[in-house]
């Protein structure tokens, strides 16, 4: 029989040794998670047409899960190592919280009291949004301050719910709010004559029109009324991750801005030009620092594709939502669209 002290000290050592562990992995990174995972856990939205939506064949596609697609990339080369979480807006950021989703790219506005109250982080702007509204082109309102007296559709728990009341109250106008707990509940309620204005961000009024069978029939109205500066979401206690998503954001900008495309990758790889090798990792060592290979930008452009070809392919006016770049346009073409150099 070992001495007590002996065993007490056993203990304590083995107690430590737990504690350690424990310490350990509840400090793993997120990025090794996922290598070691081997798939990227991406949350996006219930279906949202543009943005994030699943077709009858179970596949994925949109400007938000463009996005994780090129996380995917970034991290394993692979736009499809992807596994997609539908989430309400409800549920979002408590999965994300709760570790259930390793990134949030489900069109979800910046603001302060989500980086605050949550122990959450943005990592960019993928998309500079604001709120509008959609009537019946018959109803001859062609302004929001003519919605006096309206019936107006929302969802609740979102920005967009006290954003119009804001906007009503300030305006000194009457309305009757139908609350929905989803967008397509929402829509419905629209449809169905429960309510003749529907307010939301306009890019989600584009998608929600052209699912209307009658879709030349309703306008959505010039004024917006909000700020809604929509991208990625991180847990806040993981910097590294946070920095890597962030930077796959900004790298598909410059590989834009740089006329870095898809179909000019073998091109870019022989470039000369400083900005474009340190763009696809031949010169530099960027993706090292990241935890990544230093092909990780080129790779992104190579499967997914730089800004711009991911926001005509799913949003522009070529598309089935026909959303002009606006705002969303690069810097230097009268947009506001900018990301930081590599270097």
């Amino acid at each position: 029989m070992f001495p007590a002290k002996v065993i007490s000290g056993r203990a304590a050592a083995l107690a430590l040794a737990v504690t350690l562990g424990g310490v350990a992995a509840a400090n793993a990174g997120t990025l090794d998670t996922v290598k070691q995972r081997g798939n990227l856990i991406c949350g996006v939205s219930q279906g949202l047409l543009g943005f994030s939506s699943k077709d009858d064949a179970g596949k994925w596609s949109g400007f938000d899960v463009d996005f994780c697609r090129a996380v995917a990339t970034a991290v394993f080369g692979d736009p499809e190592k992807v596994t997609y979480v539908p989430l309400s807006a409800a549920e979002r950021f408590d999965a994300l919280k709760d570790g259930k989703v390793d990134l949030l790219s489900r069109n979800s506005t910046w603001t302060m009291s989500r980086e605050t109250d949550l122990p959450l982080a943005f990592a960019g702007v993928t998309y500079y949004d604001g709120q509008g509204f959609m009537v019946k082109r018959d109803s001859g309102k062609v302004s929001a301050l003519e919605l006096d007296g309206a019936t107006v559709c929302v969802q609740s728990g979102t920005t967009s719910e006290q954003n119009f009341v804001d906007y009503f109250d300030t305006n000194t106008m009457k309305f009757t709010k139908v609350a929905a707990d989803s967008p397509e509940q929402s829509l419905e309620n629209y449809k169905s004559g429960k309510c003749n204005v529907i307010t939301t961000d306009v890019s989600q009024l584009y998608s929600e029109r052209a699912t209307l069978a009658d879709a030349g029939d309703h306008l959505i109205l010039p004024d917006v009324i909000s700020k809604e500066p929509l991208g990625p979401v991180v847990r806040q206690d993981d910097a590294k991750w946070r920095a890597l998503v962030t930077w796959v954001h900004n790298a598909m900008l410059n590989a834009e801005e740089l006329g870095v495309s898809s179909e000019r990758v073998d091109e870019a790889k022989a470039s000369k030009k400083p900005d474009v090798m340190r763009l696809v990792g031949t010169d530099g060592g960027f993706g090292e620092k990241l935890g990544l290979n230093n092909d990780w930008a080129i790779n992104i452009v190579k499967t997914v594709g730089n800004y711009g070809e991911s926001y005509e392919r799913n949003l522009g006016v070529g598309s089935k939502l026909g959303i002009p770049r606006g705002m969303n346009q690069l810097w230097s073409l009268g947009g506001i669209q900018y990301a930081p150099p590599i270097r």
